[in-house]
Formats: C-alpha cells, structure tokens, sequence
C-alpha cells in the first residue's frame, strides 16, 4: 500500500491504494473517481472489461465516502488531480456509505457546524488540516534547532496569567481552580531551570466574544528564555514566524492551491519586520477615522486597519502599563509603557504574537500584583523566581490557530482546528 502523496515515486509501478470516494462519475462503461486518502487526492478510472464482473457491480453500487481498495498501474496524466491515476484492474468496496449527508449542494454553515467530524473530510478542511500539521512541526524544529526545551505545564492552576474575567473555573476537591489561560508563569520557572524553553498546549479563555477570531479553547505554543531582553525577543520571532512560512510555502503548495491562498504575500515574510509604537499607532488611527484615547486597549476594528497598511506582519510595541498583564517589564525610558509587542499578520489578520520582556526585580513585581488586586498567596512561588538567582528573561505565545487563518487565508478561525470550542458551541 502506498500513499497518494508519494505516488510519483511509484510512477509506472503496480500500487494498492486504500481511502474513499471524494467525487464519482459514471460514463457508460467507464467509471470515474476522485479518491482520497488523508494525503492527497488521486483519480482512478474503472473500465468494465478490466474489472471481474462482482468488482463492477462493486463500483456501480459504491457512493461518495465509500471506503475502497484499488490496484493498478499509476501513470502520469497531467489533467488528472495531483498529476497522476490509475486505470485499475483490482477494486474492492470495503463499506459501502449509504445517504452521506454532506453531498454536492450547498449547506449553511451551522449545518456543518454540526456536522463538523464529517466536513473535515472535505477538499478545504483537509486542506487546512495538513497545514496546521505542518506549522505545529515547524514551530517545534525551530526551537528544537534553536536550543529550546519542551517544558510541559499543568492544565489546572490556582493563578491567572492574563487576567481574572477570562477563567474557566473547575472544582479542585472543594478548593477553586481554573484552566489555565498560558503556560507562561511555569514557563518562566523552567527557563531559570534549562536556560531556554518553550510550552506547547490547549489554553482556554472564557471570553464572550463572538467573533471570527475568537475560541475558547484553542492551542499556544510559548517560547521562554532566560538571559533574553526585549530586542532579543523580537529578533527571535521574526527568525520564527519567516521560518514557519517557509516550511507551509515548501510542504504544502498543493494545498495552498486547493485554498487558492495567494503565494506572494507569504514569499514577503523575511526579517525585518516594521514596528510601531502604540502611541504612534493611536495618533494613525485617529487620522483615519477611529476615535481612540491613549490607554484605551486595541480590538479587532483597529489591529485589521493597522496590519492592512503593511506587507509583511508588524510589531505594535510599548503599550500603556495598564492594559497590559502585571508581569511585564516598564521602559526604563518611559515607566507608564511596558516592553511589550504584538505581532499583527498582515492583510489585514491582526494579533498571533503577545511577547515582552517579564519583571525580574522582586520589590517591582510584588508591587505589580498588589497593584493589579491579585491574590499574593497564589503568586509565592512565582516571586521565588526573583527571590533566587533572578536574571532579565522574555517570551512570547504565539496562538496557533490564528497562525492557521493568516497562512491559509481563511475567513474564520472555527476552520482552523479539527473540533472548534466557541461561545454556545460545545459539540461535536
């Protein structure tokens, strides 16, 4: 058995191959059929006279998501899918579908919706699908390569990363716990520990927004590094975000193509990347309509204007202390902004990357948690790190999914992962 993915290697050659019945189309004696196999798609035609006559009447009674075996000779054929087909001479039906609910005609979107374990068999879903494998492989190989180690991180904590209105509150026993919001406060732990780190997991966020941008759980992977200040950490996720595009533009141009996701604005993602202040950011956008007041926090409206004025993604850097999390570090040269930046996707995407610079004096950061009413109990050992052996250190979270939207392209952010959790949505 072979895959259809390597099946140019096979050229000439008698394969098996094993999937389903994408499309299928009759022509007297002749069948034709667009299968699949999770790797790609392949055309097989079945002539009557090659096949045994039960094998036949296999092919005619066999519909849309059939499962199948076939055998023969792949041969290149220019017009077909992906290049080649076989004329087969063996076919079997494995399980005949009967009724498959998701055929040619139009459906709404909530129908698929529910009917989601079904649509990611579809041209576009696996599509998207083979995408996300490949930036989640090539996330890692950048920070394996680059002397991180993967440091796994408890799901069910007592502290809050990125603010208390957001938790998902679970039952610990009889004590409050929460899911966790980010990695990132053990993250630290573990780059005072092994130098250099990253975290990679579900994250949850109960937010009410209803958007296409939002999920309530949806995964982030979040580098750490010890010995890191802030322009260290921008350098990195330029060298990051270039090499994840990079990887998708070598491994997936077959699936770029079924997305017809335009290549050149990805073949533009190089280092540098242009910056913006915040506060210049604000002074642009009220030049061109908005009506924003310094210290007022940036939603999707503004990050799409900002990310649609450039090329490639841009950093919005040097954000107001306030609307910020408690643990990042002020600019000496400014104290009432934070060393922090957003890296907003071009065309118009907005926000994948939260990184900054984290506090590493203890006196400040106790002082931050008491500004920000946290519970310091909860934070002890979090203020251990600055109690033993501190040392500057940055990081950032980069959210997978909306890495997914911007390369594919997509319009929503329900597409980028195999089973979406949004507001009012729990199954399938």
């Amino acid at each position: 058995m072979v895959s259809i993915r390597d099946i140019g290697k096979h050229e000439g050659e008698q394969v098996e191959l094993r999937g389903w019945i994408h499309t299928k189309r009759e022509k007297g004696k002749i069948i034709f059929i667009v299968m699949r196999d999770g790797s790609g798609f392949m055309q097989v035609v079945l002539e009557q006279e090659r096949l045994k006559p039960d094998q036949w009447e296999q092919a005619k009674e066999a519909s849309l998501e059939s499962s199948i075996v076939v055998k023969g000779v792949a041969k290149s054929e220019p017009r077909a899918p992906g290049g080649y087909e076989i004329h087969a001479d063996h076919f079997e039906a494995f399980h005949i579908t009967k009724d498959w609910p998701l055929g040619r005609k139009e459906h709404g979107i909530e129908f698929l919706e529910e009917n989601r374990h079904l649509w990611i068999r579809s041209r576009k879903q696996s599509a998207i699908l083979r995408i996300r494998h490949t930036i989640e492989n090539a996330m890692i190989d950048f920070l394996n390569e680059n002397g991180f180690y993967r440091f796994d991180t408890p799901i069910i904590t007592t502290a809050a990363a990125e603010g208390t209105t957001t938790l998902f509150e679970v039952d610990y026993h009889g004590d409050k716990a929460y899911l966790s919001q980010s990695g990132q406060l053990y993250a630290e732990a573990g780059a005072l520990a092994l130098g250099k780190v990253y975290t990679f997991g579900p994250t949850f966020r109960a937010e009410k927004s209803k958007t296409r941008r939002h999920l309530l759980e949806f995964w982030m992977i979040e580098p750490e590094a010890a010995w890191f200040e802030y322009e260290d950490n921008l350098q990195l996720q330029e060298q990051f975000v270039s090499y994840i595009v990079k990887r998708v533009l070598e491994e997936n141009e077959d699936d770029l193509a079924i997305l017809e996701r335009p290549l050149e604005p990805l073949m533009k993602v190089e280092p540098p990347f242009p910056r913006i202040t915040y506060t210049e950011a604000v002074d642009l956008l009220n030049k061109n309509g908005f009506d924003i007041t310094w210290g007022d926090d940036l939603g999707a409206p503004e990050e799409t204007f900002l990310s649609n004025q450039y090329e490639k993604p841009v950093f919005l850097t040097h954000f107001p202390a306030k609307i910020k999390a408690f643990y990042m570090q002020p600019d000496p040269e400014n104290p009432e902004v934070v060393l922090a930046a957003d890296l907003l996707a071009p065309e118009g995407y907005g926000e994948i990357i939260g990184g900054s610079q984290r506090i590493h004096d203890y006196d400040l950061l106790l002082q931050k948690i008491r500004e920000f009413g946290l519970n310091e109990e909860y934070y002890q050992w979090y203020l251990d790190l600055r109690r033993y052996g501190s040392v500057p250190h940055s990081g950032f979270g980069i959210g997978l999914e909306r890495t997914v939207a911007w390369i594919c392209k997509l319009e929503h952010i329900r597409e980028t992962i195999p089973f979406p959790r949004m507001l009012h949505k729990l199954t399938p």
